[in-house]
């Protein structure tokens, strides 16, 4: 029985999709400055969504994978790996495994569209968390959206 007082699930509609907006709105956009225009894409019409919320309904985490030609670009043209990203938690959620959760989400949903790893471009900050669960970073560090990220890797 786990004890968890939230629930992570892939995202089934278009008021879970707009849930994980508004996540990533408030933790990059609000709290990161990260301008909008940037937030969003076009890949947010393709991706799979993972969205976290509370026992009451609350939307506290998100996070995407991009998959086939849509994540191309973003694993050197390799259509066998998936990319992880714009993973957000709202402030009040922290510190509760959301994060480790909505990863490992994403990981099982590559894993059911047979791709045989992830990638992911983490701010640094953030790279003892990915490392914590088994991603290796790789290359130089470099800015994205203003801040310093580097490339990872988990073969799945």
């Amino acid at each position: 029985m786990s004890t968890r007082a939230y629930a992570v699930r892939v995202a089934e509609d278009l008021a879970d999709r707009e849930a994980c907006f508004a996540v990533r709105k408030e933790v990059f956009v609000g709290e990161q400055g990260v301008p909008e225009d940037l937030e969003y894409d076009a890949y947010d019409a393709v991706a799979v969504h993972v969205l976290a919320v509370r026992e009451d309904g609350e939307p506290i985490g998100a996070g995407r994978l991009l998959y086939g030609e849509a994540a191309a670009g973003k694993t050197g043209g390799d259509m066998t790996v998936g990319s992880l990203g714009r993973l957000a938690v709202t402030s009040a959620a922290r510190g509760l495994g959301v994060g480790a959760t909505l990863v490992r989400a994403v990981e099982d949903a590559a894993r059911a569209r047979g791709l045989a790893a992830v990638d992911l471009h983490a701010q640094t900050h953030a790279l003892g968390f990915y490392e914590r669960l088994g991603y290796v970073a790789y290359g130089p560090e470099y800015p994205e959206a203003g801040m310093a990220h580097r490339a990872m890797r988990r073969v799945l």
